[in-house]
């Protein structure tokens, strides 16, 4: 568990190390009131690492809005866009399938960006029955300047981490996300 012991210091509660102040932000963890013993009980004591999961991807995808913003983007729909840089045409369905979102939430998502004219939806030849989705020439345009934002979330996203500890963050997440497991599209989407 995490205490802010002022400014510019935390506490694991577990440990005596003190850590950077960035963290002390993190409601979920527990904040230390003048009168509250380190040792106090939290919910979030009883898993740490899952109490500060949801806390990192609120302000990473907060931080990828403000940067997306810039091109008309919101966060989510240049994960859409980088399926179609891959391959396209593609239905709703397979880019559901790819982002892991359920159909209802692929279909709105290439609407809006139909609106903003970066995609465009066409019947399928071979299956009248079937649509694709494809890049508009003002979608693809996009590709340079979404990687460059991509590029800039990654540099804010990793700070003054070194090479090594890089390496091992993408270590440690790989585990998590294998631990959690394909449980399914999510229901709120991406």
């Amino acid at each position: 568990m995490l205490y802010s012991l002022g400014p510019g210091t935390t506490s694991c509660g577990s440990c005596s190390r003190l850590t950077d102040s960035r963290l002390s932000f993190i409601p979920e963890v527990g904040t230390l009131e003048q009168d509250q013993p380190l040792d106090a009980p939290s919910v979030a004591a009883a898993g740490p690492v899952s109490a500060l999961i949801p806390v990192v991807a609120r302000a990473h995808r907060t931080l990828a809005g403000s940067l997306l913003r810039e091109v008309g983007l919101y966060p989510g729909q240049e994960l859409l866009l980088m399926q179609l840089w891959e391959h396209e045409p593609r239905s709703p369905g397979e880019l559901a399938r790819a982002l892991q979102v359920e159909p209802p939430t692929a279909v709105k998502a290439v609407s809006r960006l139909e609106e903003a004219g970066f995609v465009q939806r066409e019947r399928s030849t071979d299956d009248r029955r079937v649509v694709l989705v494809s890049l508009t020439a003002s979608g693809r345009e996009l590709r340079a300047r979404v990687e460059q934002i991509w590029a800039e979330l990654e540099r804010r996203t990793v700070g003054d981490l070194n090479q090594a500890d890089r390496a091992r963050l993408i270590e440690l997440l790989s585990s998590i996300s294998r631990n959690v497991g394909d449980v399914g599209p999510d229901p709120y989407g991406p």
